[in-house]
């Protein structure tokens, strides 16, 4: 993917919002308004830059329940994507099929299951299988020791299913260091044991990222099967609001470690690119602010979700035994069908 100066500074765009909002999400989780909150400071690029290759029309995306990012830039409207956050409604408000989205997984590393699914299914649907819808889906490197990836990356090997396995190794799987609890130190390296080729890339470069995941998804577009992609980036805040980090690392160390801004690393390229005004990047955070502030109004008009609502999307056809706990559910809390 070849990328002009306006697909830059979209990206620059895309950069700056994602982190305000992530930035507003963490304060608005302090002010109790979200129960808990997985920030993604240090990620933005990794997460944009991987969506940003996708194609809005046919391809899918997994998240886990960290990827603000990757919802931000395929256009899903932030208010119901925060929704779950806000606990109004597990896996967002937002309608997967027409964003492209999948529903939040706070499952480790389940949704790479449902990726491999998905992609089996679009592969079997398909009349040119070298011209395949593609799934991407997003876990890290704690869950990359799940045996859940394994399956998945072992089936879709076997099965030469269109999916793209990002991990984002952001260098701590909570609160234990990835040499502590990868053997090797090395994700992509895994790759070879289930027939894929793999990329190990600047996760913080969003460049890299778009490079990198334009080819894997072009790979796996073509029939070619899986891909693995392993950004190296760094988690610069808590893993969730109800973490510590400062119980298993330092402030000096998690500078020391963090590596690049990916908001300055590709403002640094912009400026380096040619003429550009210093009006851009005040316009921009400017515009992040007021979008952050939109999105807070859209939250707080936000009310409850019917009780309902948690049997009515369980089958597409209920069961006997789950209409019995409707109707239990009901006699008990007086609730009015």
């Amino acid at each position: 993917m070849t990328l002009t100066d306006a697909d830059l500074k979209t990206l620059y765009q895309l950069l700056v919002s994602v982190r305000q909002l992530d930035k507003a999400a963490v304060a608005w989780q302090r002010q109790g308004i979200f129960p808990t909150y997985a920030p993604a400071l240090g990620q933005e690029a990794a997460q944009v830059g991987s969506a940003y290759v996708l194609d809005r029309t046919r391809d899918f995306a997994f998240p886990t329940y960290r990827e603000i990012g990757v919802a931000r830039a395929l256009g899903v409207n932030m208010a119901e994507y925060l929704a779950t956050h806000k606990a109004l409604w597990h896996g967002g408000l937002y309608d997967p099929v027409t964003s492209r989205l999948a529903p939040i997984q706070a499952v480790v590393a389940g949704s790479v299951l449902h990726a491999v699914g998905w992609a089996l299914g679009a592969k079997l649907d398909a009349a040119d299988t070298t011209d395949l819808p593609v799934a991407m889906t997003y876990f890290g490197d704690g869950a990359s020791s799940q045996g859940d990836v394994h399956e998945a990356m072992n089936f879709a090997g076997v099965m030469q299913v269109p999916v793209v396995f990002f991990v984002q190794n952001n260098c701590w799987a909570i609160s234990l260091p990835t040499h502590e609890q990868v053997a090797g130190n090395d994700i992509a390296a895994r790759a070879h044991g289930y027939g894929m080729p793999a990329l190990r890339i600047d996760g913080n470069d969003v460049t890299a990222v778009i490079d990198a995941c334009s080819r894997a998804v072009a790979h796996a577009r073509a029939g070619r099967g899986p891909v693995l992609v392993e950004a190296l980036t760094y988690r610069r805040g808590p893993h969730s609001t109800s973490d510590d980090p400062g119980r298993y690392r330092s402030l000096e160390q998690e500078r020391a470690d963090a590596g690049d801004d990916p908001i300055e690393m590709l403002r640094r390229a912009l400026e380096a690119g040619g003429d550009i005004a210093e009006a851009f990047f005040t316009d921009v955070q400017t515009n992040a602010e007021q979008e952050q502030d939109e999105v807070f109004g859209q939250l707080a008009a936000m009310t409850t979700r019917p009780g309902r609502e948690m049997f009515d999307y369980v089958f597409q056809q209920p069961t006997a035994v789950l209409r019995a706990q409707q109707a239990h559910w009901q006699s008990e809390t007086e609730y009015d069908a």
